[in-house]
């Protein structure tokens, strides 16, 4: 059984693309708080977890998804690897399945910013997200 689901914080605005055959793609990450505070620092660590949606999914992430926004995300783990610069890449991400908008942009205005846990891993998130290379050979459908 392959079945993940996440509840977090957008890292970025998504950024929709289409593959050579027109279809919608969108790739985003996922701030995932973990349930205890690291014990130096007192804060709470996060895990920065790679999705992609496909079809009308991308394309209603891309219009209403935004930076910061509580979000849900249902579907499986998959893996698949690339020819970059420097070798051979291999990506781990959730394909989303299900996705939910867990806030509107007037809740988010009513509410205090998120907790981040530091630059640090803000700059570690922002590698990921150049590095989407899609051939419609490779999709399963």
């Amino acid at each position: 059984m392959n079945n993940v689901s996440i509840v977090g914080r957008l890292t970025r605005d998504p950024e929709l693309k289409y593959t050579n055959s027109n279809t919608a793609v969108v790739s985003f990450t996922v701030a995932v708080n973990r349930p205890y505070k690291d014990k130096q620092t007192g804060e709470y660590e996060a895990d920065f977890i790679r999705c992609q949606a496909w079809r009308k999914t991308a394309e209603l992430i891309s219009q209403y998804g935004y930076k910061g926004m509580r979000v849900g995300v249902e579907g499986r783990i998959q893996t698949r690897s690339y020819e970059g610069q420097n070798g051979q890449v291999f990506v781990t991400e959730v394909i989303a399945d299900q996705f939910h908008f867990l806030e509107s942009k007037s809740e988010r205005s009513n509410n205090q910013q998120p907790n981040t846990s530091g630059q640090q891993n803000n700059n570690f998130n922002d590698s990921f997200q150049d590095d989407i290379h899609i051939d419609d050979g490779d999709l399963p459908f």
